[in-house]
Formats: C-alpha cells, sequence, structure tokens
C-alpha cells in the first residue's frame, strides 16, 4: 500500500488526512456536500474484549512468523458524504438480528463457511446506511482520513457496495495471501470506485489485515 497524497479538497482526487497520532475526540471533517471518509478504528473498540484479546493473540503469532515486533490492529469504516446524505459504509459481524433493513444491510456473506452461514452468529453484513453509525468511531485514529471529493467517484462507490463479493469471511478463497475480512470490503469499494483510493495506509506502527485481499480481488474484478 501506498502513502496518500495531499492533494487539497478542491483537486477531486485525494486530500490530506488529518496528523498522525490523533485520538479521541474524533476532529470534525471539513464540511462539504461531497466527501468520502476513511476511518481507522483499533480493533475490539467499543468495549468488545473477545475481538481485541483474539486480535492481540493472532497479531502476536503473525509477528512471530515474519520475525517482527507485533503491530496495532485497525478496523475500517467510510462515511460517504453525497447529495446531502450521508451513509456509513462499513462490515459488521456478527449480524445482531434479522432486521437488516434498518441499518441499511445491502449483502450478507458467511464467517469461516457457507454451510454454517444458515446461522445468524455466522454471517457477517456490509451495511451501506444512510444517517447511520459507526458505534466506535470515537476511538478513531488519524481520522477521518478524506480520499476524495469527487461527486462521481462517491456516487460511483455507493452504487458498488450492492455489489460486493459475499467471500467466506476469515478465509482465503481467492488465493491473495490474505483472509478475507471487514478490511477487504472497505478496500475491495475504493479500488473498484478508483484503484488510487485503496493507495492509503494505516496510522503509524499499525496494520489493516484483509485489505491487500481486498486489493486484489478488485482488480481481478475490474478485468
Amino acid at each position: 500500500m501506498g502513502q496518500s497524497s495531499d492533494d487539497g479538497p478542491g483537486s477531486g482526487t485525494r486530500a490530506t488526512s488529518y496528523d498522525h497520532g490523533v485520538t479521541a475526540p474524533l476532529p470534525a471533517p471539513e464540511s462539504v456536500a461531497t466527501a468520502i471518509d476513511l476511518y481507522w478504528i483499533p480493533l475490539g473498540s467499543g468495549g468488545n474484549g473477545y475481538v481485541r484479546a483474539n486480535g492481540r493473540i493472532y497479531e502476536a503469532v503473525v509477528a512471530r512468523r515474519e520475525h517482527r515486533r507485533p503491530l496495532d490492529l485497525y478496523h475500517t469504516a467510510l462515511i460517504v458524504s453525497a447529495e446531502g446524505r450521508r451513509h456509513v459504509v462499513e462490515n459488521a459481524w456478527p449480524s445482531p438480528d434479522a432486521d437488516g433493513r434498518s441499518r441499511g444491510v445491502v449483502v450478507e456473506g458467511p464467517v469461516f463457511g457457507r454451510r454454517i452461514a444458515r446461522l445468524r452468529p455466522f454471517r457477517y453484513e456490509v451495511r451501506c446506511w444512510r444517517d447511520g453509525t459507526i458505534p466506535d468511531v470515537d476511538a478513531a485514529v488519524d481520522s477521518p482520513q478524506r480520499l476524495s471529493v469527487d461527486p462521481g467517484e462517491a456516487a460511483t462507490l455507493l452504487s458498488l457496495v450492492r455489489t460486493v463479493p459475499p467471500m467466506v469471511w476469515g478465509r482465503d478463497e481467492s488465493g491473495t495471501g490474505e483472509m478475507w475480512n471487514s478490511n477487504s470490503v472497505v478496500a475491495w469499494v475504493l479500488a473498484r470506485t478508483n484503484p488510487d483510493l485503496a493507495e492509503v495506509d494505516p496510522p503509524a506502527g499499525g496494520r489493516a489485515p484483509g485489505w491487500r485481499a481486498g486489493v486484489i480481488t478488485a482488480t481481478r474484478d475490474r478485468v
């Protein structure tokens, strides 16, 4: 993944992110009619101790195998402003209830295996939630990172969310070298919208597992 550019908001492409090290309270993004804003949220924020503990174990194992120190892990989400409305684009797991319409669910996919996905705890949901919320957004670091103010890109992204491939979460079905997860979904919609929008880096000292899987899959899907 490359470094994000410092193009100004008037460029119609990517704009600068906030300085590294920014934590809660979350800085408010510049008010514009159209924007694609990326949020880097520490894995397991919002009191989810199970996710946080498992993430640390996973990262410790991977770091040992790669002969490096463990890094902070991030979950990503988007807020897309377009035509006077605000949309949250995020991958969440597990699905809390069957009322997906109330939170803008547009795609559901299996977790760990397709056969067990008939049970809700083993399904994830991709949301394009108009006027929605991100529960743990106050914990976001270096956020929001403004990627675009182009109306065409914002509209394209919102239409593409419904076409996210429902790959098995936690597996590498496409042979990308990384498992498919929430970061893969965000990276996929960004790379399908404009490959340059996926050329971003997580906060210093961190990484976003699954991001590369989304970019590679999106590149193949564009062919």
